[in-house]
């Protein structure tokens, strides 16, 4: 029996193994991980690699730190954050920088609706003003950018656009009607670019909130034929003469969308269980049931009207022996002796040990008469004095 069973089960291994080699396909796949390390936080990561490649001295930095980094004439400086982050002096210094020779390039704020720094007259950026420059009140749009070889593209279409106030920049692009996106001014020997926006020149273009969890691969940026072309461009006037300054904001991806992309095997389970747990403990409504009344007097005044109800009707005497019952039973406790005697022994006794005379203890012990309300209460009042005394 035993022989036959051990058949049947290596009879069906054979048969799943079979199964399973002939439907199981081998399949590559290839996933896109996120960035990490230094190219998560630095949007211009890829571009001080590809220009480390050409032959060309790189100085990478999140601030901008003059005095810390030194720039010579023929230098070129990308300032990749928010120009309103400039200093009117620092602003000054690298308009000298400039005019001795260097290349800057910044960029206009970004557009908000509502935001009320346009125009010739309005509040600007320390370094745009030094360059003459304002920026216009127009929704932002794209321009067209056709490169040989390339399918058509459209660039700066969320750029802020500019214009400017006497001044006549070398080269530029857009119109005097909506404004630039690009333009190209010289001070002194050197050259200030301004441009719309910067976004042709990080390492690939902003994602979508899930789209670090598909299959597709990262594009934009640098990974573009027509934007490496343009970066070529801009970067033309001190290209290989000098450093290349590259000055980024660190980037650095939210806490909570980090937690909800690669953290979802920790805190879905933990949401099920909350779930789970909040079920549990849930009300259950069922049907509805009157409240029980409560007592409206305590237990201390029912003692008292049970004991002013039996006195108004003549029955002090059940009161009087209650007390004289609760003095005995302690005195039975505290001096079984004395308990024990009856008369004027006991009279004797109880005096000895309370220290009272034993004229007042004998009355006490007595009876008083139903009528005599007086002689009730000094009766209770000593035996209650007497107990406490034992």
């Amino acid at each position: 029996m035993a022989g036959a069973t051990l058949v049947v089960v290596l009879l069906l291994a054979t048969l799943v193994g079979l199964w399973f080699r002939h439907t199981f396909h081998r399949v590559e796949k290839t996933v896109y991980l996120p960035p990490t390390g230094e190219a998560a936080y630095n949007p211009l990561y890829a571009l001080a690699k590809t220009l480390e490649a050409d032959g060309v001295k790189v100085d990478v930095r999140q601030r901008l730190m003059l005095d810390d980094h030194p720039m010579a004439s023929r230098d070129t400086l990308l300032l990749f954050n928010d120009p309103r982050v400039l200093s009117p002096s620092d602003a000054e210094r690298l308009l000298a920088w400039v005019e001795e020779g260097g290349h800057l390039l910044i960029r206009t704020p970004a557009y908000s609706p509502g935001d009320a720094t346009t125009g010739p007259d309005a509040p600007q950026a320390a370094m745009l003003d030094q360059v003459s420059a304002w920026l216009v009140d127009e929704t932002p749009s794209c321009e067209d950018f056709q490169v040989e070889g390339e399918g058509h593209h459209v660039e700066f279409c969320r750029g802020r656009r500019f214009a400017f106030d006497d001044t006549v920049p070398e080269l530029a692009w857009g119109d005097l009607k909506h404004g630039y996106v690009y333009a190209r001014v010289a001070a002194g020997e050197g050259h200030v670019d301004i441009l719309a926006d910067f976004d042709f020149l990080t390492n690939t273009a902003a994602r979508g909130f899930m789209q670090e969890a598909l299959d597709t691969p990262p594009d934009g940026g640098l990974r573009d034929g027509p934007h490496r072309a343009l970066a070529r461009q801009v970067l033309a006037p001190n290209y290989r003469q000098g450093t290349m300054h590259l000055v980024y904001a660190a980037e650095m991806p939210s806490l909570w969308r980090t937690l909800y992309l690669q953290g979802w095997m920790v805190w879905a389970p933990l949401l099920l269980a909350l779930a789970a747990w909040l079920w549990m403990r849930m009300q259950r409504f069922g049907p509805p049931v009157p409240s029980p009344a409560g007592e409206r007097r305590s237990l201390l005044e029912h003692v008292r009207a049970s004991g002013e109800h039996l006195y108004r009707y003549g029955r002090g005497v059940m009161l009087y022996s209650a007390v004289r019952q609760a003095f005995l039973a302690r005195l039975r406790r505290r001096d079984p002796v004395a308990a024990a005697l009856s008369g004027e022994p006991q009279v004797a006794a109880i005096a000895e040990r309370t220290g009272q005379p034993a004229d007042r203890i004998r009355t006490a012990l007595n009876v008083p008469a139903s009528h005599d309300r007086q002689a009730f209460r000094d009766r209770i009042a000593l035996l209650i004095q007497l107990r406490n005394r034992l």
